[in-house]
């Protein structure tokens, strides 16, 4: 089960119409546009997906019909996660896992719980699950950091924590557990300019931003540091450097929004509180945009 989270895997966008209803078509588009584009699997309802600002239904109906798009291409993740442990229990067990493959589970936020508080957090959710369970770990948005050591103990208590999504970006935490975990435990780069080093260390992959909009040379890059190949990869990674730091600039996901919406493949918009990024930096992305498409680089 593991080796289907290795390589390159996309946080979704969700498409909104302008008046806030999903963009089934689009996200439809944008779906197939991954998997033509060589990507390994797909994260629905995650931060990129904006998952907070979706109801249980519209996450029912968007799942399913993500799961019907993607036909048993490539591997699903679904997004289920939270701060009421109790909660996300009981969404599981409500949730059909038919064509789902994996879930993706963001710590604990706002709570700021205890490391204790945590591993039980996940204790939890592992026993409710009939999928692999992927943690999540972001304190940049959670304000509560899963400690290496944590990490290393629910991977060896919990066999169907098979993974996590690291986007600490701090180097030496992850290389504590990559030191100490055991062979099948997956270490995932959670954020695009840390996955070329990540994986140097032997991580095994990402779960990507910009893949949205350049799914074909992202894919590429990790291929390329998977193989050992860092001379390749750091090509490509330089080539997109510009556009990663410019897309978190004024948000995130505003500004894969954004991307996608000069690159005429999502509409820009999004649901409060989240909202378009500055006319500035939709300006300096559209120059990027133009630039890079114009490079060697680019997947034409």
């Amino acid at each position: 089960m593991p080796q289907k989270f290795k390589g390159t895997g996309v946080a979704i966008v969700t498409p909104f119409h302008r008046e806030g209803n999903i963009d089934f078509k689009s996200f439809e588009r944008m779906i197939e546009y991954q998997i033509t584009s060589g990507i390994d699997y797909i994260v629905f309802l995650g931060t990129t997906g904006e998952a907070v600002t979706l109801n249980y239904d519209e996450k029912h109906a968007l799942v399913n019909y993500a799961i019907e798009t993607v036909a048993g291409r490539v591997p699903v993740v679904v997004g289920i996660g939270g701060n009421n442990t109790q909660e996300i229990i009981s969404i599981i067990k409500k949730t059909s896992f038919e064509g789902i493959d994996a879930i993706l589970s963001v710590s604990p936020y706002y709570n700021k719980p205890q490391q204790k508080g945590i591993y039980y957090h996940y204790k939890n959710i592992a026993a409710a699950s009939p999928v692999p369970v992927i943690i999540y770990n972001v304190p940049s948005r959670t304000a509560s950091n899963i400690s290496a050591e944590t990490t290393l103990r629910i991977a060896h208590d919990f066999p169907n924590v098979i993974g996590i999504k690291e986007a600490s970006k701090d180097l030496s935490q992850c290389a504590l557990i990559l030191r100490d975990r055991h062979k099948d435990f997956l270490v995932i780069s959670g954020d695009d300019s840390t996955t070329i080093p990540l994986i140097a260390m032997g991580g095994n992959g990402v779960i990507s931003v910009i893949a949205n909009a350049y799914p074909a040379e992202f894919s590429k890059m990790v291929k390329h540091c998977l193989q050992n190949d860092f001379v390749k990869a750091r090509t490509i990674y330089f080539s997109l450097i510009d556009l990663i730091d410019a897309i978190f600039a004024d948000g995130s996901p505003s500004g894969i929004k954004a991307l996608l919406d000069i690159k005429g493949m999502v509409k820009n918009n999004l649901r409060l509180p989240l909202v378009k990024v500055n006319k500035g930096l939709y300006k300096h992305l559209s120059t990027l945009v133009e630039q890079y498409e114009g490079s060697e680089v680019a997947v034409k």
